[in-house]
This record gives C-alpha cells, structure tokens and sequence, in this order.
C-alpha cells in the first residue's frame, strides 16, 4: 500500500475531475483507507457522490466509512439508491455499518436495511447508544466450545476465519453461550491437540455490559492490555466485542471533545464547522462569562475608595488576579484528566484537594515573595510589599483548592467538569484576589 503525499492527493483528484475513473481505480486500490478516504474529503458534495456512484463497492465502502464523522460520509451514502446504499453496507463490518447508519434518521436507515440481504446484526447494534459498549461492539467474533479439544478448536477457527476478517484471540463459551474463558493463539500452538481447551484457556476476568459507557470501555482496555474486550449481558452470554481500533477512535474522540469543553466551547462544535456554527456554540459561554466578569467587577467597585487613594494598587490588580487564574487552571487541568481517567474515588477526594492546597501555599509563598520584593524595591513601601505578598499567597491557595474541589464537586453531581469548572475557578481567583489585595490594602495602608 502506499500513501499520497500532497501531490499524489492533487493528481488523485485531477484523474477524478479529467474523467479518468480506470486509472483513478487503479491508483486508488493501492492506498491505505484512510488515505482513500482523504480523497473523498477533498472533494465537494455532488463530485463525492457521483465517484462513488462509479466506483466498486469495494472502494466507495473502504473511503466513506474511513473519513472523519465532521465529513458527514452518511449524507453521500442517503444520497445513493437504495440498493446501492445497501450493497456499501454489506461490505462493511457490522459496527462499521451501524456507526455510518446510525447517524441517519430512521426512516432512511429503514429504507436502506430494506435492502441488505441480513439486516439482524447491524439492525442489533442499532438498537444500542453508539456511545457504550453495545454501539461499539461487532458481533463478528471467534467462539469455540468449552468442551472441544485444541485440535478440535483449531479446525472450528479455521472455518470461522472466513467468516471473520481480524481477530487475535478466540472467546470460550459453553453449551448455553455463556463466556467462560479466552483462548490465546499461544495457547492454540503450544498445547497438545488432544488436550482440552478448559484446560489451556484463561479466565475472561475483563468483561463489559452492553450499556457501559465507551470511555470506560477505553480505560479498562488500557489498564489490563487487552486486544479486545467481550460485551456480554446479564447472564453472561457473548454479545460480541470490542476492539482496540475502536478504543483508539474513543480515546481521539473524547480527548478532542474534552479539549474543547475545557476551553468552554461546546462538544457539539465541529472543528470543521463554519463561522456562524462556531458563534452560535461559543456565544453562550462568552456571555456566561461577561457576568461572571461583572461580580468580579463589583468587587473592584466595592473598593474604589481604596484605589483612588493608592493609584499603586491599580499596577497590582491584574497580576494577583492573574497569577491566581493561571494557578487554578493548572489544578483544574490536573484534576479534570484525573477524574476522567477515572483516579479519584470519593475516599481520596479529600487528599487531592489538600495536594492542590498546598502545592498552591508553596507556588504562592514563592510568587508572592518576588512581588513583595519588587513593589518594595519600586519605592511603593514596605507595607505595599507585605499586602501585594499576602494576597498571592492566598489567592494560589483559593486557586488551588478550587481548581480540585470544583470539578470534584460537579463530578458528583453528574454534571461536566471539564465544560462548567473554568468559569467558577477563574471568576472565583478573580474576585477573592481583588478582595484580598484591596480589602488588605485598605487595613495595612489607610
């Protein structure tokens, strides 16, 4: 396979726009699908839907269902006949099929499962939220029977193989379907044909429910290294599996959606989307901060008595109010990937929070020492050195105490931290470092 560099992709698409669909194909059948899939992108709606419409099924399946959901692939595939529509779907891996499908409306998935000559399978994975285990999941796995022997589960391998196009392990189930274990090919090939695969499999310890949300999926993976994870029900029976491409496009997603929630834009943003989409999702969360601007306003109102008699105040403001922001955003960065990598249970709540505490004592004494020193040294007095010095240090531990206790806090209560604790965490270190630095000011210097 090779990959197109920038002027591979810009021949591509000249063969496309000279009619040249047999070189084209010919080219296309040598590239990776995610490189296919950068052509498809590159091209307008109406040139996308007419290549697929010429293309085999076997290239029109391999570049929509590789371009990246922002690209909205569906749209060329509900453009499409239904039977056409179809015979793309049939060449897709079930999770692959329901992931396109699922972002139809029901009507025009309907319209296109009419056709698929099986429809149970994805119509099965449809039925979950395509953000848990169940809409991740394919039902195209490797299962042998508890009671064969090595040499038995090798030649029922082999026949499923067809049928299966990547696997790496092979799950154990007994008579009633239920998983009982997981057979390793290093098992398969160093165990004696004769022997029984109860004897060589190991214990199925990591298992998933249907209902078990994605991101959890992606830990569990990670923490125990395993290729795939099998989704089972209540009962134990094998639903199918997950596996570790489909944790890599989670862990992409996720990361991407928290990214944005924490810089208060809203998840539903896409990073493709245009200008008015990108107003209409920011919009809110500006204005949400312009009246958290406004307390922290009033804080300085309260005091302007203060400020109109020590002009000097006014230099130092910014830099308490600053300094106190930058070191809340640190806690809460640290605090935030913690709780979604899921290490902080409730009994170490208490000691994360005293961490940031006192890690933002420490920052604060520092800080603050060598702003003390230059409001002493710029001939503002000692007095203005020792409040200046005092407001840092308090205002790096409120940072550090609401950096961890507010997305704590609102993880408790099912509420997003990485979207709403930015807001609190910064309009808080904005209003207690006003107050502290004017509310000292005008005990120590009036």
């Amino acid at each position: 396979m090779t990959k197109p560099d920038t002027g591979g992709l810009e021949s591509m698409l000249l063969l496309i726009r000279e009619g040249r669909l047999e070189e084209f194909i010919s080219q296309a059948t040598e590239l990776e699908p995610a490189d296919l899939a950068d052509v498809f992108a590159a091209l307008d709606d109406a040139e996308r839907l007419n290549l697929v419409r010429q293309l085999p099924v076997a290239l029109s399946s391999q570049g929509l269902i590789e371009m990246s959901e922002e690209e909205h692939p569906e749209e060329t595939l509900a453009a499409l006949d239904s039977a056409q529509a179809a015979d793309i779907v049939e060449e897709l891996e079930d999770d692959d099929a329901a992931d396109i499908l699922g972002e139809l409306s029901p009507d025009e998935q309907a319209r296109i499962l009419a056709e698929v000559e099986d429809p149970e399978d994805v119509e099965r994975l449809l039925r979950y939220d395509e953000e848990t285990a169940g809409g991740r999941m394919t039902g195209h796995l490797v299962v042998v029977g508890d009671r064969l022997t090595v040499g038995e589960a090798l030649a029922s391998i082999r026949d499923q193989a067809e049928e299966v196009d990547e696997f790496n392990q092979a799950f154990v189930a007994d008579g009633e379907g239920r998983l009982v274990g997981v057979l390793t090919f290093r098992a398969l090939v160093v165990s004696p044909p004769a022997k029984r695969v109860a004897e060589v499999m190991e214990d199925a310890d990591v298992t998933v429910g249907p209902e078990v949300d994605q991101e959890q999926v992606a830990r569990l993976m990670a923490r125990y290294n395993v290729p795939s994870i099998a989704v089972v029900d209540a009962d134990d029976r094998l639903l199918g599996r997950v596996t570790f491409d489909d944790v890599i496009d989670v862990v992409e997603a996720e990361t991407t959606e928290d990214l944005l929630r924490f810089g208060g834009v809203s998840a539903d943003e896409e990073l493709g989307a245009s200008w008015g989409t990108a107003v209409r999702s920011r919009l809110p969360w500006l204005s949400l901060n312009l009246l958290t601007a406004f307390l922290a306003a009033s804080v300085v109102m309260v005091f302007k008595d203060t400020i109109s008699r020590t002009i000097a105040l006014a230099a130092w403001m910014p830099i308490i109010a600053g300094m106190g922001g930058n070191a809340g955003t640190q806690a809460l960065a640290v605090t935030v990937r913690r709780l979604a990598l899921g290490q902080i249970p409730v009994n170490k709540s208490l000691r994360v929070i005293g961490k940031e505490i006192a890690v933002g004592a420490t920052n604060g004494f520092a800080i603050g020492l060598a702003v003390g020193t230059v409001a002493f040294l710029t001939g503002q007095g000692v007095l203005l050195g020792v409040v200046v010095f005092l407001a840092m240090v308090g205002n790096n531990v409120v940072a550090g105490f609401a950096g961890a206790f507010i997305p704590i806090v609102l993880d408790r209560v099912k509420v997003d931290p990485a979207i709403a604790s930015s807001v609190f965490v910064t309009t808080l270190t904005d209003i207690i470092g006003f107050a502290l630095l004017l509310g000292l000011a005008g005990s120590l210097l009036l």
